[in-house]
């Protein structure tokens, strides 16, 4: 069984740093990796970065994130996933990592994602070169992400995570205003999803949402957004045949605090 520790939207910065730490530390008791779905920053600054890398920096587990849009706010987010390596964590954008996890090979295709909407409610390639790019920028997103899933089955992962920021189905918008939906996420993700194979989605980005999903072809869908989850991160265990399973984790009262404050 692998433990797959999870959590997006943290929005850390100078005046939180430490506060996640203390729940990080017990990660080797709990998990064998953590993902993180973006948002780790507030307005995408090398500054904000660093506090990201010294919580996670030396943990026992290895840690696998994307960006989210807050990450990009200040157009660095180049300099954003540098500091995030310093610290060792594999940081993706339209590509994937194979992790060795206790024999059991684990592949993490990764992408931000973007919007668009859902099926008979999204926005097309058509009309005015602005909304054709648009799109465009999520189809690629959404390419890449398929293109990873696939490589690293033909890799020999055993089992495939598909960690974005942006959500791939509605089901985990429940609870955000219907307006928005299209700004939240883009039904490509989930076909991409479908179509490559994986065993468990997880994202970000919908604070107000929910935090069980699942795609047309039978994926399981996570919202993992901090004040979504309520704590410093949630626990899902995956069987080598694909199974899942989740726990809940104890955070700690800082981290407990800091997630009460996501939600406003």
């Amino acid at each position: 069984m692998i433990r797959i520790a999870a959590v997006g939207d943290i929005h850390l910065g100078p005046d939180s740093a430490g506060v996640l730490r203390p729940a990080f530390d017990t990660l080797g008791d709990c998990a064998d990796l953590l993902l993180l779905a973006g948002d780790l920053t507030r307005h995408g600054t090398p500054e904000e970065a660093r506090v990201v890398a010294a919580e996670t920096a030396g943990l026992p587990v290895p840690v696998v994130a994307v960006l989210g849009n807050h990450d990009y706010q200040s157009d660095r987010q180049d300099a954003v996933a540098d500091e995030l390596r310093s610290a060792g964590i594999h940081v993706l954008e339209g590509d994937g990592v194979l992790l060795d996890i206790d024999g059991t090979p684990v592949g993490i295709a990764g992408t931000k994602g973007f919007c668009g909407g859902f099926a008979g409610r999204s926005g097309s390639e058509f009309g005015e070169p602005e909304m054709k790019s648009f799109i465009r920028y999520t189809r690629a997103s959404a390419e890449a992400l398929g293109r990873s899933l696939r490589e690293l089955r033909e890799a020999g992962s055993v089992l495939r995570i598909a960690l974005t920021h942006y959500a791939p189905v509605p089901d985990t918008l429940a609870g955000e205003p219907r307006e928005i939906y299209p700004f939240l996420g883009s039904y490509l993700l989930a076909e991409a999803m479908d179509d490559e194979g994986a065993d468990l989605a997880v994202h970000g980005h919908a604070h107000l949402g929910t935090e069980h999903g699942m795609t047309a072809g039978g994926v399981q869908v996570r919202n993992v957004a901090m004040p979504v989850i309520g704590q410093a991160f949630s626990v899902y265990h995956l069987s080598p045949d694909g199974s899942a399973h989740e726990s809940r984790h104890s955070a700690s009262r800082g981290a407990a605090a800091h997630a009460a404050r996501a939600r406003t």
